[in-house]
C-alpha cells in the first residue's frame, strides 16, 4: 500500500460493494397512511401521531436534536412515556410509565389504508409500546402482494405463518390478501388483542397459537408441513409460556435453518425483520442465506425501515430482509 492510498479494492470487489450498496433500500410508510404521522424527532425522543391523539416516547436511535422546542412537544403531546428504573436493561430494556399532558383514552383505535385495510387497538403499556410498529408499514405492503401473487399462482389459499406475531399487523395483511394465516406467540395477552384486530377489521379464520416459536418450527418440520409464507419479528430476549429462554444472538440462525425446512421451495416468501442496534441489513442477509442455503447468485431484499419526520430528518428503526421464491 503507496503512502497515499488508505483502502485498495481490486476491481472486482469494487463492482460487488458498489452493487451490494446499490441494492440497499431504505423503505418509509406511506404518506397517505392517515392515522400516523412523525412529527418530529431527537434528543432520545420521538413524537408522534396516532389517530387523533399524539405520544412522547423515548427513541435511543433519535441522536440528533429535535427540531421543535421541549415546550412545542410538551403543548402537543396528549401524553409522555417515562423510563422506569429497569430501563435499558436486559428484558426490561423499555419500562416505565405513561405521564398525561392532556385529556386522552387509555385505549384507541386507529385504521391502515394501504392494499389492506384493517383496524388496530392501541394502548398506553407498561413498557413504551402502543400495539403497533408503524415502520412495519412497507412490510405489510410487502406481504399482501406477495400472498395474493402466490394466491393467483397456486388457485389455492396460501398458507402463511407468523412468528413473534405481537398484535398481528403482518397476520391481517396476509389475511386481507385471502391467506390461511396461523399467528403464533408466545404471550396469550398479545394474541387475544391480535383477535381483537381481527374482529374489529371484519376478518375472520386466522389460526391462533400460544406457543414457543422455536419449539413450533421444529415440530412443523418432524410433521413434514410447509407454508408458502413466513414472516418472523423476533424481539432481542424474551421467554416461551413455559419458560423457554429466546436470545437472539444464540437463537436466531437455529430458528432460520428450521424455517427454511418448511418454507415451500417454490411459490413462497419469507420475512424477517430485526430491531438489534448490532445488526445490519448485510449481516440478516448473510444469515438467511447460509440458513435457507441461498446462492449469492439469488438476489435477496434487503434494507432498512424507517420513517421520516415532518422537517425530513429519516428515522432508521429496524432491518428487514425478503425472500420471493
Amino acid at each position: 500500500m503507496t503512502a497515499g492510498c488508505r483502502v485498495c479494492i481490486p476491481g472486482v470487489a469494487l463492482l460487488r460493494f458498489l452493487d451490494y450498496l446499490c441494492s440497499m433500500t431504505i423503505e418509509f410508510p406511506s404518506p397517505a397512511w392517515e392515522d400516523y404521522e412523525l412529527i418530529d424527532c431527537g434528543n432520545g425522543a420521538k413524537l408522534e401521531r396516532f389517530g387523533s391523539f399524539i405520544l412522547s416516547r423515548p427513541e435511543p436511535k433519535a441522536l440528533w436534536d429535535k427540531s421543535l422546542s421541549g415546550e412545542e412537544w410538551d403543548r402537543a403531546a396528549h401524553t409522555r412515556f417515562t423510563p422506569g428504573a429497569g430501563f435499558g436493561k436486559a428484558g426490561k430494556e423499555d419500562s416505565g410509565t405513561w405521564e398525561k399532558l392532556h385529556s386522552m383514552p387509555g385505549q384507541w383505535w386507529i385504521r391502515y389504508t394501504g392494499g389492506p385495510r384493517f383496524s388496530l387497538r392501541l394502548g398506553l403499556t407498561s413498557f413504551k409500546h402502543v400495539g403497533v410498529f408503524p415502520e412495519q408499514a412497507p412490510n405489510w405492503e410487502y406481504i399482501f402482494r406477495q400472498t395474493r401473487r402466490i394466491a393467483a399462482a397456486a388457485e389455492t389459499r396460501p398458507k402463511v405463518l407468523n412468528l413473534f406475531a405481537y398484535t398481528g399487523a403482518a397476520s391481517l395483511a396476509a389475511r386481507c390478501a385471502g391467506a390461511d394465516v396461523t399467528h403464533l406467540d408466545s404471550v396469550r395477552q398479545v394474541v387475544t388483542w391480535a383477535h381483537e384486530n381481527q374482529d374489529r377489521s371484519a376478518l375472520d379464520g386466522i389460526r391462533w397459537v400460544v406457543e414457543d416459536a422455536m419449539k413450533f418450527a421444529r415440530r412443523e418440520a418432524r410433521r413434514g408441513n410447509v407454508y408458502q409464507g413466513i414472516i418472523l419479528d423476533p424481539p432481542a430476549y424474551g421467554h416461551g409460556p413455559d419458560g423457554e429462554k429466546w436470545k437472539l444472538d444464540e437463537c436466531l440462525f437455529d430458528m432460520m435453518k428450521n424455517v427454511g425446512a418448511i418454507l415451500a421451495p417454490e411459490n413462497s416468501f419469507l420475512v424477517l425483520n430485526l430491531y438489534s442496534n448490532g445488526f445490519s441489513a448485510s449481516l440478516g442477509e448473510t444469515l438467511v442465506r447460509q440458513a435457507l442455503g441461498i446462492p449469492s447468485s439469488t438476489s435477496l431484499e434487503s434494507g432498512e425501515l424507517a420513517i421520516r419526520d415532518r422537517f425530513g430528518k429519516n428515522l432508521p428503526l429496524s432491518i428487514f430482509v425478503r425472500v420471493e421464491r
